[in-house]
Parts: C-alpha cells; structure tokens; sequence
C-alpha cells in the first residue's frame, strides 16, 4: 500500500469541493437543486443559487474540502503505515 501525499490530496480535495459547490449553485439559478442549496447555506453563510453565491460557495467549498481532505489523507497514511509493520 502507497501512502497519500497529503498537500496534494489536500488541494485535490478542496479544488474538487469548490468547484462542486460552485457548479451546484449555478444549476440551481435554473431551478434544478435549489433544496440542496437552501440545506447548504445553513453552514456556508452567502451560499445563495446565485453567480456570486457560487463564487462564496466554491470558497467556502474549498476550505471545508481541503480540510476534509487533510484529514482523510493523514488518518489513512496513519494506517497505511501501521498495515506495513
């Protein structure tokens, strides 16, 4: 088993969130998806089914997905290297 490179799994992650919040809030502006982002924007303040509350979405998406994705990596790199011994 490989282990993760964290910086990149990290960005990986957020880069991937953000977009995603992003793209859903755009959609949304053409009705499609509007309770996912109404449920959202409880926790992402400014995430609106909006251009520009897909910019605030894709920020917020970025940061709360790079810090997921941190997480993720080290936990997994955790047990990859108690796997090895």
């Amino acid at each position: 088993m490989n282990k993760f490179n964290v910086k990149a799994f990290t960005l990986t992650a957020g880069i991937t969130w953000g977009l995603s919040m992003m793209l859903l809030a755009w959609v949304s502006s053409f009705g499609w998806g509007i309770r996912d982002v109404s449920m959202i924007s409880g926790i992402y303040l400014g995430y609106t089914p909006t251009f520009i509350g897909g910019i605030v979405g894709a920020l917020w998406g970025f940061v709360d997905g790079a810090i997921g994705g941190f997480i993720f990596s080290v936990i997994y790199n955790f047990f990859v290297k108690k796997v090895k011994k």
